[in-house]
C-alpha cells in the first residue's frame, strides 16, 4: 500500500515538473522600437520620391511650371495648419503624462481639426489643377509632384483615422498603458509628417517658383 502511495507521489510530482506558466510580457519599448524601424522605412519612401521629383521636376512637356502653378499664401496657410497640429499634439501628449483624460481628448480633436482642414486644402490644390488641365498626365513634372505631395496627403489620411480610432479608444479604456503607447507612436508618426512636409514645402513649392 506504501509503495502505491509512493508511486502516485512521484506521479504527481513529475506532473508538477512538466506544468509551466505562460505570461503575457511585453519588452520594455519594443513596440517604439519597431515603430521606429517603420519610420525608417517610411523614409525609403519619401526619400526616392524626392530623388524622383528632382530628376524630373523640370521636365514640364511643354506644359506650365510650378511657378505658373504654385499659390504660395495658399500653400503656406497649409503649413500653418500641419505645424499647428503638431503643438496641439504635444499638448495632447503632456495632458496624457499628467493623467488628464479630458484635455487629452480635447487637444486630439484639435489635432483632427487641423489635419482635415490641410488635407481639404491639399484636395482643392489638386481639384483645382486637374481642372486647369495640369494633372498627373500632363508632365513628368506633374506626375512626380503628384506623386509626392500626394504619398504625403495619404499618410495624414491614415493618421487621422488613427487619430479618430485612438479616441475612442481613451474614451473607452482610460490612459492605460497600451493607449499611452498608442499615443507615442502616433505622435511619432504625426511628427515625421511635419519633418516630411517642411520637405516638401521648401523642395517642391519655394523651389518650384523660383525661375
Amino acid at each position: 500500500m506504501s509503495d502505491l502511495v509512493l508511486d502516485h507521489a512521484a506521479h504527481g510530482a513529475a506532473k508538477e515538473d512538466m506544468l509551466f506558466h505562460v505570461r503575457d510580457h511585453h519588452p520594455e519599448n519594443g513596440t517604439l522600437l519597431g515603430f521606429w524601424l517603420y519610420l525608417m522605412s517610411d523614409c525609403l519612401i519619401f526619400a526616392v520620391l524626392f530623388i524622383a521629383y528632382a530628376v524630373l521636376g523640370r521636365h514640364y512637356a511643354g506644359g506650365p511650371s510650378g511657378a505658373e502653378l504654385f499659390d504660395l499664401p495658399t500653400v503656406a496657410l497649409n503649413t500653418a495648419f500641419l505645424l499647428l497640429s503638431s503643438i496641439t499634439y504635444g499638448f495632447a501628449m503632456i495632458a496624457s503624462q499628467r493623467k488628464k483624460l479630458g484635455t487629452t481628448l480635447l487637444w486630439l480633436g484639435v489635432t483632427g481639426l487641423f489635419g482635415l482642414a490641410f488635407l481639404g486644402l491639399e484636395l482643392t490644390e489638386f481639384a483645382h489643377l486637374i481642372h486647369e488641365g495640369a494633372g498627373p498626365q500632363r508632365s513628368a513634372f506633374l506626375t512626380s509632384f503628384f506623386a509626392l505631395v500626394g504619398t504625403h496627403g495619404l499618410h495624414v489620411t491614415f493618421g487621422a483615422i488613427w487619430l479618430v480610432t485612438l479616441m475612442f479608444q481613451l474614451n473607452r479604456h482610460g490612459l492605460t498603458e497600451a493607449n499611452t503607447r498608442r499615443l507615442m507612436c502616433l505622435s511619432m508618426f504625426w511628427h515625421f509628417l511635419d519633418v516630411i512636409w517642411i520637405g516638401v514645402f521648401t523642395f517642391v513649392y519655394l523651389m518650384g517658383v523660383l525661375p
